[in-house]
């Protein structure tokens, strides 16, 4: 869907900040999997890319959180490592450690590894290919297949010394949610937004992206239709930021928010701060402020 409020080709996914209930727990599993503590305190920790001082995800305690139930949020956060080598090595150091994993996948345009933490969240940490041997059909759509990654051959690649950190260029590449309705998200993503619609999985899965890319932003109803919205106490996503170019950038999707008459919140660090239609917290952050 071509629209011409399109969202600038640079735009992407900054930060994922996760609600948990035990802070130093789900600190240590990050750490384990290649993320590096940035900062901490008693009620939140930042992690990330030492390197770049790159936040890719922060942990906040919640004190009293709600039993566990079903809401729209988090489907998986995606890290994209910079290539096949750093991948390699993130498997190495997965299976050294024996962190569990539940699934590795060819996408066609990616390889990806697939886990949870210790308190239910999703996770992606994966490469994509070189575009040319991605399936771009005349319309833009861009075919995704899922079939046995060839973990023989991404071992292979491996540094002579695997790094058991991510490495510098390490970032989010997309975020999937849970959705309570697929036809309201993608006419926020699209319409309201400006992202291109990149997929559809029947009437299950939409995915969303600027230039060109498989997805920035995926979206499927695989927990069932009409979720609740997540509320302060739910543990799991409590929102994810959006970068875009600049400051001129920001206010033309807030002009179009405010025209679809989305609520939202100015904040003095300059962030816009609003919610998708399953009630799903995202902040709009120029990437001159990040």
């Amino acid at each position: 869907m071509e629209v011409s409020n399109r969202i600038p080709d640079s735009t992407m996914i900054g930060t994922v900040t996760l609600k948990v209930s035990d802070l130093e727990k789900l600190s240590t599993f990050y750490q384990l999997l290649g993320l590096e503590m940035l900062e901490k305190s008693e009620k939140t920790v930042r992690l990330g890319v030492q390197a770049s001082n790159t936040t890719l995800l922060v942990l906040k305690k919640v004190p009293k959180p709600n039993i566990p139930r079903k809401t729209a949020g988090l489907f998986h956060t995606a890290f994209l490592l910079p290539d096949r080598q750093s991948l390699g090595d993130v498997l190495y150091t997965l299976l050294s450690k024996k962190l569990p994993i539940l699934g590795a996948s060819d996408h066609g345009y990616s390889e990806a590894l697939y886990l949870e933490d210790p308190e239910g969240n999703g996770i992606e940490i994966y490469r994509d290919k070189p575009r040319e041997k991605w399936d771009i059909r005349p319309d833009g759509r861009i075919a995704g297949i899922t079939v046995e990654m060839d973990a023989e051959g991404v071992l292979a690649s491996r540094s002579a010394q695997p790094n058991e950190s991510f490495p510098a260029g390490t970032r989010i590449g997309h975020i999937h949610l849970s959705v309570s309705d697929l036809e309201k998200t993608e006419q926020f993503y699209t319409t309201v937004l400006g992202f291109d619609l990149k997929d559809r999985f029947g009437d299950q899965a939409r995915f969303f992206a600027a230039d060109g890319y498989h997805h920035h932003i995926g979206t499927n109803i695989w927990l069932g239709r009409d979720l609740p919205e997540p509320v302060a106490e739910d543990l799991g996503l409590d929102a994810y930021t959006i970068l875009i170019e600049s400051s001129a950038a920001q206010s033309k999707v807030k002009n179009q928010l405010d025209q679809y008459n989305v609520l939202v919140s100015e904040k003095a660090d300059g962030s816009i701060h609003f919610k998708d239609p399953s009630g799903i917290s995202v902040v709009l952050l120029t990437m001159e402020s990040e």
